[in-house]
């Protein structure tokens, strides 16, 4: 299994366009050992050449484009064709979707993996799909969850994969009714297997508590690339940009009890990776505190073009 991260930030990237916290300063005055990073987006493939998308970030072409030894590169592409067979969506969230405005030349439909819940949102407040018609279309495939809570797929094209959505607990956009009242599904984790081998990575960008179910998803993957939206419990009201703290946006922070630090470093198995990392988050910077405390505890930062393969 190859896993690709098109991209590592939180919504609006980093540096953020209008931002000056301490972050975003050092990083325009060259002052701290921190990387751009885009928004969030990984690709999936089990043979390099055919991949599943998960999310379209504004930062889309970009992302293709600093990946274009993977994506594009096979000698049998026709004229206008990629090798993305599939986009599946997290969440409804705007620095995971809008991308896909970007993918419209798509001269066949552009097959979308979502629950019901988030198909609603891009079809009503934030109503994508509708902008789509017009151009290249959308084939929904929608992600139901059976009784026992999870849905099996495979996506056609990308053989030797086998992947599992979960619900999990976080926020839908600030745009969508279940804001405030959710109904399940507008937040999903992925399981992704390697068929072949049996290698398991579970990538969950948005994690606003550790459910039931969680844990062991967590212990039985052989890689975890996970929430690392903030630090701390109040990052942004500390620096005067929020009046929510952490959890209530939906993210889980690293430090503190109950933490990700604190649940991760308790778990053997799994290499363990952060990502959606916020631009107020001092684990950006590899020079920080913050960011050694990580490194101790056996937990990764990831990175723009970071590659794993299981």
């Amino acid at each position: 299994m190859k896993i690709r991260v098109l991209g590592s930030a939180a919504g609006g990237g980093f540096p953020q366009w209008n931002c000056n916290c301490p972050n975003c300063k050092a990083y325009r005055e060259g002052s701290s050992q921190a990387k751009r990073r885009t928004q969030s987006s990984i690709a999936a493939s089990s043979d390099g050449q055919n991949w599943a998308l998960f999310n379209a970030s504004p930062d889309i072409l970009t992302q293709l484009h600093d990946f274009s030894k993977g994506i594009g590169t096979q000698q049998s592409l026709k004229l206008r064709e990629t090798p993305l067979r599939a986009i599946i969506l997290i969440d409804s969230q705007i620095d995971h979707t809008t991308g896909l405005l970007m993918l419209r030349e798509s001269t066949t439909p552009l097959r979308v993996y979502c629950t019901e819940a988030v198909h609603e949102d891009l079809t009503t407040g934030n109503p994508l799909f509708n902008v789509l018609s017009s151009y290249s279309k959308v084939d929904w495939q929608p992600i139901r969850f059976d009784d026992s809570g999870k849905f099996i797929f495979e996506v056609e094209g990308v053989s030797g994969l086998r992947f599992t959505a979960y619900p999990l607990k976080s926020k839908a956009p600030p745009y969508s009714p279940r804001r405030k009242n959710p109904s399940g599904g507008e937040t999903i984790g992925v399981l992704i297997e390697d068929i072949r081998t049996g290698k398991k990575l579970f990538y969950s960008p948005g994690l606003g508590e550790i459910e039931s179910h969680v844990p062991a998803l967590f212990s039985n993957s052989d890689c975890v690339l996970v929430d690392g939206t903030f630090w701390s419990e109040n990052e942004m009201r500390d620096l005067g940009i929020a009046d929510k703290p952490a959890r209530a946006l939906g993210h889980l922070p690293q430090s503190g009890p109950g933490g990700m630090i604190e649940v991760l470093s308790s778990m053997k198995k799994p290499r363990k990776i952060l990502t959606h990392i916020n631009n107020t988050n001092p684990i950006i910077n590899e020079d920080s505190p913050e960011h050694q405390e990580l490194l101790r505890a056996g937990i990764e930062v990831s990175f723009d073009g970071m590659e794993i393969e299981l």
